[in-house]
């Protein structure tokens, strides 16, 4: 098995490394308002990573997400309510980030 590119883990201890978007699907699925209300992804294995995503439930509904590139001067959060779509997203941004590193 090659090395970890990045690493998906969440509030309540669960961690995948270099989740496919079905992980993230399930990953997004499991958070709630109490005890696991987020997700943080990065480069594996850096100190002080370069970029970060993150999604949080929010108490309205829906989730919070944050995409951060310092190298790209990118700092971006949006609302969304589909765990689908962030999932979907959140796959084609984190695997452009991995393939430029790489």
């Amino acid at each position: 098995m090659g090395a970890a590119y990045y690493r998906a883990e969440s509030e309540s201890g669960d961690h995948i490394e270099d989740p496919s978007e079905d992980a993230l699907f399930m990953l997004l699925d499991d958070l709630n308002g109490s005890d696991n209300t987020f997700i943080v992804i990065q480069p594996d294995d850096e100190d002080d990573p370069v970029w970060f995503t993150s999604v949080a439930v929010l108490d309205e509904g829906g989730y919070e997400v944050v995409r951060h590139d310092t190298t790209r001067r990118e700092h971006e959060v949006i609302t969304e309510t589909s765990i689908d779509r962030i999932a979907r997203e959140l796959t084609i941004w984190m695997t452009a980030r991995s393939i430029s590193a790489r």
